[in-house]
């Protein structure tokens, strides 16, 4: 039997042929801020997506090359993209990436799942398995939140596409997850190790400016889906009589103007200038359910105003005593109580934004660039030693905080 070819000469990651393969784009939210950064490390590299709707990103990510998936040109498949997802799989799978030596996928859907050369490295920032066919199936899927047909069908997508999921996580070389809670989820779903590296905020244009009004809302950014925790947060600001702006966009936008009272005011997705306005100008930014990881509570800090978060997943990863406000039980007197006591309560204006600093777009760039240079230099020699590129993510420390 003849031996290995023997193992070429190490190369930069900058003269690599990189990829990067991204669910979605349409706006820019915490996966897209991640992408911006990536587009950055590598200004000639391809982006590949489902669909794409122009204009939405920023300008950085707009001057790539994007590449479409099958879906966009079907019926309304731009439009209503959600709707298509029973397809995901085989329009992930559809895309021909052998032409590339690295290919980084950006996932919290089937982004991971792309087909990969044998010879070509695929790490994957993992922002979440698919949340609504995994740990937050019962809340999508909730007779109160969805008909007779939509669980029943949705039933059975979600079982095909949880079965699609685990298999194709086998495509990745190297899971990069966005927070030790996600760490824990890549372990428990793919049965797979993972290296955290924790998503950029941009504390260079996020910055701090002056004392807030006396009557100043409070603020909440997200996509307004079933799993966000908005409508909590919109109760509580109903029983309280306290204003509350909520930026954001989505399917369940109809059903919670529904629910809102005279000082709730709702717009969509808005302008990075009218974000930090926003954020600047807010009582404290909420957070009222389990996110992944949380960047809108850090953006707030950044900004120099603090946060009141539900007290699980990544918001423990983020949030201390010292810059925001936790509560304990997902209801809305819990919340109010929170609420109640941001106001009363002093904050350092130095101190929140120093906190922020810590999860900069520097901090981050430098550690991807890091980790992916590590990961190509053992799949260089992966005829030798097969684990190398794995292998740093199975040693991984347990979080330690902060600091």
């Amino acid at each position: 039997m003849s031996a290995p070819a023997p193992v070429p000469p190490p190369r930069s990651i900058e003269s690599l042929r990189v990829a990067l393969v991204h669910d979605w784009l349409t706006g820019m939210r915490g996966g897209e801020k991640c992408l911006e950064v990536l587009c950055e490390m590598f200004p000639s590299a391809p982006i590949y997506t489902l669909v794409h709707w122009k204009g939405k990103l920023s300008p950085t990510i707009e001057s790539h090359p994007i590449h479409e998936s099958w879906i966009a040109r079907m019926p309304f498949g731009r439009s209503r993209y959600r709707a298509w997802i029973g397809s995901y799989p085989r329009a992930i799978e559809a895309f021909d990436l052998s032409g590339y030596d690295l290919v980084v996928s950006i996932s919290h859907c089937a982004a991971k799942g792309v087909i990969t050369r044998a010879d070509t490295l695929h790490v994957c920032y993992c922002n979440s398995p698919v949340r609504y066919f995994w740990d937050l199936a019962a809340d999508y899927f909730a007779p109160h939140r969805s008909g007779w047909l939509v669980r029943k069908v949705g039933a059975a997508v979600a079982h095909r596409f949880r079965l699609w999921d685990r298999i194709s996580s086998d495509r990745v070389d190297l899971f990069i997850g966005n927070s030790f809670n996600i760490r824990d989820r890549i372990r428990k779903h793919y049965r797979r190790p993972a290296l955290v590296v924790y998503p950029p905020v941009d504390t260079e244009y996020f910055t701090p400016a002056g004392a807030i009004s006396e009557d100043a809302p409070f603020l909440t950014v997200s996509a307004l889906v079933p799993y966000k925790g908005v409508d909590l947060t919109i109760r509580a600001a109903n029983h309280l009589g306290v204003p509350l702006r909520v930026i954001g966009s989505g399917p369940d936008l109809g059903r919670l103007r529904a629910l809102a009272g005279p000082t709730v005011r709702f717009e969509e997705w808005v302008s990075m200038e009218a974000l930090r306005e926003a954020y600047r100008g807010c009582r404290a930014l909420i957070q009222a359910h389990e996110e992944d990881f949380g960047i809108a509570p850090l953006e707030a800090m950044a900004c120099g105003r603090p946060a009141v978060v539900l007290a699980k997943g990544g918001a423990l990863e983020t949030v201390t005593p010292d810059t925001g406000v936790f509560f304990r039980e997902s209801t809305v007197e819990a919340l109010e109580e929170a609420m109640r006591e941001v106001g009363r309560r002093k904050f350092d204006p130095v101190a929140l934004p120093r906190h922020a600093m810590l999860f900069s777009r520097q901090r981050y760039r430098s550690e991807m660039k890091s980790l992916l240079e590590t990961a190509y230099r053992a799949h260089l020699q992966r005829h030798e030693d097969q684990d190398a590129v794995e292998r740093p993510a199975r040693h991984s420390k347990e979080p330690q905080g902060v600091s």
